[in-house]
Formats: structure tokens, C-alpha cells, sequence
């Protein structure tokens, strides 16, 4: 199987950069999947969503993000995240706290970020 070169970057910094089989993020049109050899596209992340990057040597990575944009060219797939946090990096019982805070941007982050512990425990 061919590989694509995939960037995940958030406005406070860059979280990977390197080679994977396959990534997959939600977007406003919905959870798409993208492999190498996928026709170019624009989409836009959903504010509470999850990127998942099956890079070609290691585990997979999964980041919680919050709004951004998912470019496809035919070099590679660039993941430009407004905020962005690696699963492992969330502490799941502040973020079940801040699902009951008052600010919508609070409730986001806590959501993206239980969405990809789970998508990350996943199999």
C-alpha cells in the first residue's frame, strides 16, 4: 500500500509530521478517511472532532481538535487545527468537569478531547 505525507499542525504548534497509510478526521460533511492517491479536497473540521494518523511505522496517533481544515493535495494531507492535543495528553476527569462549564469553547475542548481518549483506546 502507497503512503501519503501527512502534517498536523495547530496554531500553538506542529504535532506530527511524517509518513502513515491512512488518516481520518471529521469534518463538517462528515468522517472522512484519506489514503494515498485521494483527489485533492478542502473540508472543514468540526469543532469537537478527532484525527486519527496511522503512521507507517508505529502506533496509531489520535488528536482531539477544535475547528481548522483538512487540505488534500496529491503531495499530502495537511491538518491546520485552530486548537489541537494529542489523546494521550488529556485528562479525562478535568475534561468530564469542563462538559458542564458555561463557555461553549470549554464544553468543545472537553468533548474533542473524551472523543479521542476513547477513539484512542479503541482496537
Amino acid at each position: 500500500m502507497a503512503d501519503i505525507t501527512v502534517e498536523l499542525v495547530s496554531v500553538e504548534r506542529m504535532l506530527w509530521s511524517g509518513e502513515a497509510s491512512i488518516v481520518t478526521a471529521q469534518t463538517t460533511e462528515g468522517e472522512i478517511g484519506v489514503l494515498s492517491g485521494h483527489e485533492p479536497m478542502l473540508g472543514q473540521l468540526v469543532e469537537n472532532g478527532v484525527v486519527t494518523i496511522r503512521p507507517t511505522d508505529g502506533d496509531k496517533l489520535v488528536a482531539a481538535v477544535q475547528g481548522g481544515f483538512l487540505s488534500v493535495s496529491p503531495e499530502k494531507v495537511t491538518i491546520l487545527a485552530d486548537h489541537a492535543v494529542w489523546a494521550d495528553e488529556v485528562d479525562s476527569s478535568s475534561a468530564e468537569s469542563d462538559l458542564q462549564a458555561e463557555d461553549e469553547s470549554t464544553r468543545q475542548r472537553a468533548e474533542a478531547g473524551l472523543k479521542a481518549v476513547r477513539r484512542k483506546a479503541e482496537a
